[in-house]
């Protein structure tokens, strides 16, 4: 190395390194898209489709009673399987200390309706003052388009 010679630092960057960015956004999609499915409140089932419904906004509220009916005919309260004849117990329980008495049914559009119809009065002896029946709505094509309610 000479001695009379100086060394120049490179000149800033100025461009924008994306990269991270795209990863980052790219692993946020990753664990949306694995935990979304999760999320789905109470049993899953093919509901009926109608074509007028009416939008209930409180069955998607975390303390909604939610009574689902699958095609085999079996009974859920949120989440816990029981049957028809110890439902209304449990619905007592979780209405005592509730003001809106309002209990949501979804049932599988396959189900035999005499099940429903069992639900329904089981439910209407707990004490129940309102009942909402889910549904989703038809689109003119045939197709369902969003999950909405029906009373």
């Amino acid at each position: 190395m000479a001695e009379g010679k100086k060394f120049k630092a490179a000149p800033p960057v100025a461009d924008i390194n994306v990269t991270p960015m795209v990863d980052v956004m790219l692993v946020m999609l990753i664990i949306f898209m694995v935990i979304t499915p999760m999320l789905s409140k109470g049993v899953s089932v093919d509901l009926v489709k109608t074509k007028n419904p009416i939008a209930m906004a409180n069955a998607d509220k975390e303390d909604a009673v939610l009574v689902a009916v699958t095609r085999d005919g079996k009974v859920y309260l949120n989440t816990t399987q029981l049957t028809a004849d110890t439902l209304p117990n449990k619905v007592k329980d979780m209405l005592t200390t509730k003001l809106d008495k309002t209990c949501y049914v979804k049932s599988d559009s396959r189900a035999k309706f005499e099940k429903v119809v069992e639900v329904i009065d089981n439910l209407r002896a707990a004490g129940v003052d309102n009942l909402g029946l889910l549904t989703e709505q038809i689109q003119q094509g045939g197709m369902p388009v969003e999950k909405k309610d029906a009373k």
